[in-house]
């Protein structure tokens, strides 16, 4: 495995990559690796010849009251993942080589980014969306995978490669979960063990949702409803929000049809947690 700070290392190595005939996968990460991430490294190896994991901790993507200084970079600890996991390159760059100059020039995807996350973190997925753009600029991939825990963001990123016709597949892959039914986070570290326990009420919430959709019920505001009175449940869980949206648009619906997407997002502490399930009744 090689290790890379520098884009035009790593663009001299796709290179040499691309001239033996092999395909380019890249899982683009901000470290604090776990079995999530190394799903994704496992889904690209499958699907492409030559596996890129960029590590950056993006600047841009936080907003002035989050967790950009305090957020885990175990660098080394990443690495070893890495190599295990059968990472061919390892692209971890610094902000300054990322960004040498103040930012005037942005990547922009409206309307789908206003509602559940976007509502409460102005300007994060614009810096999602930039930095993923020179990503793909840099590392040039056949394929990008991201996690379905994310699923605004997968949705986002898929939208801004169709628009802007850029030349790769983004495969999205599900989400790995605790024993307890927790979303394996980078920031589940923040957690306590028993904030960790209480964090389960999140799965158990959505997991009572699918419940009663396969029962019939289609009212999102009953569903909501009851995911909610689930998570009161536990003092610590402070709801961000609760929401049932068009899998497409990312608008809140009335009434479950077609593809949609059940998300949540709670802070226990001063760690805020994301959760959903694609819901299918076509």
């Amino acid at each position: 495995m090689k290790v890379s700070q520098t884009i035009d290392s790593v663009r001299e190595k796709v290179k040499d990559a691309r001239k033996q005939g092999k395909t380019i996968g890249l899982v683009p990460t901000m470290g604090a690796l776990h079995e999530g991430h190394i799903s994704l490294v496992e889904a690209a190896r499958k699907k492409c010849d030559f596996v890129v994991v960029s590590i950056f901790v993006n600047p841009t993507q936080f907003g002035p009251a989050e967790d950009f200084d305090k957020y885990p970079r175990p660098i080394e600890d990443d690495l070893k993942k890495c190599e295990q996991a059968g990472v061919d390159l390892v692209f971890n760059p610094s902000p300054n080589e990322m960004y040498p100059e103040k930012v005037i020039t942005w990547v922009n995807v409206e309307k789908i980014t206003e509602n559940l996350c976007g509502s409460s973190r102005p300007g994060h997925f614009r810096g999602v969306t930039t930095v993923c753009s020179k990503l793909f600029n840099i590392v040039t991939p056949d394929m990008a995978f991201f996690g379905q825990k994310d699923a605004q963001q997968s949705i986002v990123i898929k939208r801004m490669v169709a628009d802007l016709n850029m030349p790769l597949e983004i495969v999205v892959c599900p989400i790995i979960r605790e024993e307890n039914g927790l979303a394996m986070s980078s920031r589940n570290k923040y957690l306590s063990e028993q904030e960790k326990e209480d964090a389960s009420y999140i799965y158990k919430s959505l997991q009572k949702c699918m419940e009663m959709i396969d029962s019939g019920s289609r009212e999102t505001e009953t569903l909501i409803n009851e995911m909610r009175t689930i998570l009161k449940a536990k003092k610590s869980i402070k709801v961000e929000y609760i929401s049932i949206v068009d899998e497409k648009t990312l608008e809140n619906i009335d009434k479950i049809q077609g593809k949609s997407l059940a998300a949540i997002a709670v802070r226990i502490g001063s760690t805020r947690l994301i959760d959903n399930f694609p819901i299918d009744i076509t």
